[in-house]
């Protein structure tokens, strides 16, 4: 940028020096042709010079080429100024002969050049056909003028490009130290230290390259978080499952052992037969998890009523229950496994709590219906009601051998989740547990 504006500042200042030389010239050349041609008193040449004499601070010479007179003496390509041709004073250079030629030839209009590194721009014109008029402009104050640009421009180019650099410095370490700060932190995080986090700063790229990784380490964490979790629930799955499986197979076994005797035969078969029901229970629940774990669970939906539905599984649990309706409770949904929900929401009523057992439906809202199941017995305890829907989860903390597999209410929420709806427990003079499910529900489909 400071090369283009010298580049264009000298060519404006230059053109600018020469038009005012060119016109100075054109100015004394006309009195000069004046004085020639209307002043009497001697020859042209000598009324030329007098006039020029009178002009201060201009450099000039005159040629006077009339035939019959001496010529100017000539070096090559140059007039060399001596003799009577240097009235007015020695010129700084000698002449382009050229030029003079050229002026003699045109008659009177002013011709100039300036040649390369020349100290002065030279003027020729002709005042009689002749005498040549010769001035010469000096070109140092131009030159240092020029100069004097020249370095003031290759000053400010040099401060702008250090500030450019500063500036530079600066910005590159702005932008370095964060980038670093999110290297430093992708190698915490792949060192295992999961709550690794970038201080975000301003909205440009660089903090919104900081919040991705920070979203993506939250993620991460997450999923390493949850993948503990899971191991540690598969973890406690097989032994809860070992746990309950021993307990049916050593009952079975002894009741065996027992068939061999008469006194203790039928015992034993009712034990065995007893222990081989609970064993297929268990099974049967392991494999509807199994089920829900490989997210190869199909849903087979059709409209069901849940008073008829509700009413159903009461029948088969062989209990009397306070059922009530209110509205449509008419859903789209699997009736076989929303009458698990039931039957298995129901048993643990019965089991854990203490009658009466109510069943409350409300098909009031038009987008949901809710069913209400509670029991008058002690509730679910406060350190449980957050787990009780975990798998194995059991009142009996001390795991006494029961009827049930810990797995009922496990598979009544995993059933609930499927239709789109939610089962939540809570304790008001009993144990409460509360099912909303969406009236579209999930449609025919295996849920992955």
């Amino acid at each position: 940028m400071a090369y283009a504006a010298y580049q264009l500042q000298s060519t404006d200042i230059r053109d600018r020096f020469i038009a005012t030389a060119r016109a100075s010239f054109a100015s004394d050349t006309a009195q000069a042709r004046f004085v020639a041609q209307y002043v009497s008193g001697g020859s042209p040449a000598d009324l030329v010079e007098g006039y020029m004499s009178r002009e201060h601070g201009t450099t000039w010479c005159l040629f006077d080429l009339l035939p019959g007179s001496p010529p100017p003496m000539k070096a090559g390509a140059h007039y060399l100024v001596a003799g009577p041709a240097a009235r007015g004073g020695p010129p700084p250079v000698d002449v382009p002969a050229s030029l003079v030629d050229a002026a003699l030839a045109a008659g009177g209009p002013a011709v100039n050049t300036t040649e390369p590194g020349a100290p002065y721009a030279i003027f020729a014109g002709a005042t009689t056909p002749y005498v040549v008029l010769v001035e010469f402009h000096s070109l140092r104050g131009l030159q240092d003028e020029l100069t004097k640009l020249r370095r003031n421009l290759e000053l400010i180019a040099l401060v702008v490009a250090a500030l450019g650099v500063a500036g530079a410095i600066v910005a590159a370490k702005r932008i370095q130290r964060p980038v670093q700060a999110v290297g430093n932190a992708a190698r915490q995080l792949g060192e295992g230290r999961l709550d690794t986090r970038v201080p975000v700063r301003g909205r440009d790229e660089v903090a919104e390259l900081a919040r991705s990784f920070n979203s993506m380490a939250q993620q991460v964490g997450d999923s390493i978080a949850e993948l503990h979790a899971k191991d540690r629930q598969q973890r406690r799955f097989v032994a809860d499952v070992a746990h309950d499986l021993r307990t049916p197979v050593a009952a079975m076994v002894a009741a065996v052992d027992g068939l061999d005797h008469a006194a203790t035969r039928e015992r034993s078969t009712r034990l065995l037969g007893a222990q081989a029901r609970r064993l297929a229970r268990l099974v049967e629940d392991l494999l509807e998890m199994s089920r829900f774990d490989a997210g190869a669970v199909h849903l087979e939906t059709e409209p069901v009523d849940l008073a008829d539905l509700w009413a159903d599984a009461s029948e088969l649990v062989g209990a009397d229950i306070g059922l009530r309706s209110t509205g449509d409770v008419t859903v789209n949904g699997d009736p076989r496994r929303l009458h698990t929900i039931a039957r298995n929401l129901l048993t643990n009523a019965l089991t854990h709590g203490a009658p009466p057992v109510t069943v409350d439906l409300d098909g009031s809202r038009p987008e949901e219906v809710t069913v209400r199941v509670a029991d008058h017995g002690p509730g679910v305890p406060d350190d449980l009601l957050r787990l009780v829907f975990d798998r194995f989860v059991r009142g009996d903390r001390a795991r006494t051998a029961t009827q049930g597999s810990g797995l009922g209410l496990a598979i009544a929420q995993e059933n609930a989740r499927l239709h789109g709806g939610l089962l939540v427990a809570a304790n008001a003079s009993g144990a409460v547990f509360t099912l909303t499910l969406p009236r579209a529900g999930q449609g025919s489909a295996t849920v992955v």
